[in-house]
């Protein structure tokens, strides 16, 4: 099993000075320690459970172009790229020119968006649910366009006259012709049945084998509708902060062991601390090589 970092939380003490420096030497250290994957929010204000709009948040593709210019070998993402924010043949120009400057760490994570307060405070429409899963699933039909032979598109939310994307991305074995696509969320009939047909990759949130393991037959059972190979597709966890708490790294390699056998090959972690530099340190010192061995 693999480990990913999430930097989700920027507000640390005297973050006004210090937030870049301690952004930049967490990655480097998940770089250099053997961690698969780094990932930041798709948020324009901090999220309320981790203080809300006054809590200082970067653009999330701003900052991942600045992470591959410091990093060799992690993979890159955001965890998860909401919708609503950018028309989809931007999107994918954006996924592909990430693709390229990384030479081929960049990762589509996607999903239907939530956070209906930035979307009000910066004037960003907010549709109903139903509408942005549709605007969801256009999305990554328009991504397969950019990436493929197609000319154009013509969808209900989405025309696009030229589906135009040169140089083309670095990666091209993803489902979708691409990057790998990572499709986040547990909703049993919408977001797992999208997995279904078109990601490489679910992102999952559970914190019991029990819990993981039922949304993982649900997903294997879309599978089975749609035609797809059920082991194709890359199973991944959002897991809970680890190294320094709640869980001591014993209790957090016990619960993911559970994780391991259901197939999942990768748990996400974030750093619950005033410090993620050190929590990082800890993290890759203790943890990825015990990961390693599942």
């Amino acid at each position: 099993m693999k480990l990913g970092l999430h930097y989700a939380n920027f507000t640390h003490p005297d973050w006004q000075h210090t937030l870049e420096d301690r952004l930049t030497e967490s990655v480097r250290i998940a770089d250099q320690g053997g961690i698969d994957l780094v990932t930041v929010m798709d948020h324009w204000f901090q999220m309320e459970n981790l203080g809300g709009p006054p809590e200082p948040m970067l653009e999330g593709y701003t900052t991942l172009g600045y992470l591959a210019g410091i990093t060799e070998r992690v993979s890159l993402s955001l965890l998860v790229t909401g919708v609503t924010y950018r028309h989809p043949g931007l999107l994918a120009k954006t996924v592909t020119t990430l693709d390229r400057l990384s030479r081929g760490r960049a990762m589509l994570g996607i999903g239907a968006a939530w956070y209906d307060r930035e979307h009000r405070g910066l004037g960003v429409p907010f549709p109903s649910t139903s509408e942005r899963f549709e605007m969801l699933e256009e999305t990554l039909q328009v991504c397969a366009a950019m990436w493929g032979d197609a000319a154009s598109y013509d969808g209900k939310h989405f025309q696009l006259a030229e589906t135009v994307c040169v140089p083309p991305p670095y990666q091209s074995s993803g489902h979708l012709g691409g990057p790998p696509v990572m499709i986040g969320g547990s909703g049993e009939r919408k977001t797992l049945r999208l997995v279904a047909q078109y990601a490489d990759a679910c992102n999952l949130f559970g914190s019991t084998a029990d819990e993981v393991g039922h949304k993982l037959d649900v997903l294997r059972r879309h599978c089975d509708d749609v035609g797809r190979d059920y082991d194709a597709i890359r199973k991944t966890v959002m897991g809970a902060g680890t190294a320094t708490g709640p869980e001591t790294p014993e209790e957090f390699l016990r619960r993911v062991a559970g994780f391991a056998d259901l197939g999942v090959d990768l748990v996400t972690v974030y750093p619950l601390t005033d410090d993620p530099v050190a929590w990082t340190t800890q993290a890759v010192e203790e943890l990825v090589p015990r990961l390693a061995e599942l």
